[in-house]
Formats: C-alpha cells, sequence, structure tokens
C-alpha cells in the first residue's frame, strides 16, 4: 500500500502585505501616490520613523516617474519579514519635460536621497520604460 499524494509546498510563500497604485505620469498625482504610501503604511503597522523615511523614498521616485516619464506610473509596495520593497516604474521612452519651478542647484537631488534612505537600490531600463526599486528594514 502507498501513501495517499501530499500536497506539494508552494513555491514562493505568500507576502504578508502588497499594494499597486497605477497613475498618470504627470506631477499632479505625485501626492496621491505619497498620501496612498503613508495611509497604507500606517495601516500595515510600519513604525513612524520608517514610514517617514519610505514616504519620501515613494515622493522621490515618483516625482522622477512623472517627469520623465509618459504615459503612467506604477508604485508597488510589498512589506514582508521585515522589508518593504519599494517599486516605481513609468512607461515610454525617457522625456526631457523642463522645470521652471525649481532652481537649477535643487535639481538631480532625489535619487541621492533615496540612496541615502534605503538599505538598497536598483534602477532597470526596461523595453517599456524604467523601474527603480529600493529596499527599506522595517522592524515590527
Amino acid at each position: 500500500m502507498t501513501d495517499p499524494p501530499r500536497p506539494s509546498p508552494p513555491l514562493d510563500p505568500p507576502c504578508r502585505h502588497q499594494a499597486l497604485l497605477t497613475l498618470p505620469a504627470q506631477e499632479a498625482h505625485v501626492s496621491a501616490a505619497r498620501h496612498f504610501a503613508a495611509d497604507l503604511l500606517e495601516t500595515w503597522s510600519v513604525p513612524a520613523g520608517e514610514r517617514d523615511s519610505a514616504v519620501l523614498i515613494v515622493d522621490e521616485l515618483a516625482t522622477n516617474a512623472a517627469q520623465y516619464g509618459r504615459e503612467h506610473m506604477t508604485l508597488v509596495l510589498v512589506l514582508d519579514h521585515g522589508t518593504l520593497h519599494i517599486v516605481v516604474t513609468d512607461s515610454g521612452t525617457t522625456v526631457e519635460r523642463p522645470r521652471r519651478d525649481i532652481a537649477p542647484d535643487e535639481h538631480g537631488r532625489g535619487t541621492g536621497i533615496v540612496q541615502d534612505l534605503a538599505q538598497s537600490t536598483e534602477i532597470h531600463h526596461t523595453r517599456t520604460g524604467r523601474e527603480v526599486r529600493a529596499c527599506l528594514r522595517c522592524p515590527a
């Protein structure tokens, strides 16, 4: 007699928390991404210090996506085993949109802020645009 078949374990355990938001790639929608992240991370009980850092990262990455992307931008937040993964993608080829509302010495600091706050960052150019990933430790 043989043993009954056992269900195989899942390949990847499910994430504790995951959310996705897609918006038009326009600077007017950056605040929506920021508020979405802040509210969601509070709901997920992310500590205030890490939440503030994550919201600043989202703000900088969404601003870049809105400024240089074309059609839409997507924000993905995944909190898994004490690490928050923040992924922002934009669509289309990079388009330089001149900004007259900021001084020249204020331009280009967003990536440095993200690198200072996150434990790791990655930038990937894809067929459809750009993907920026940042990881932040979020102890419970």
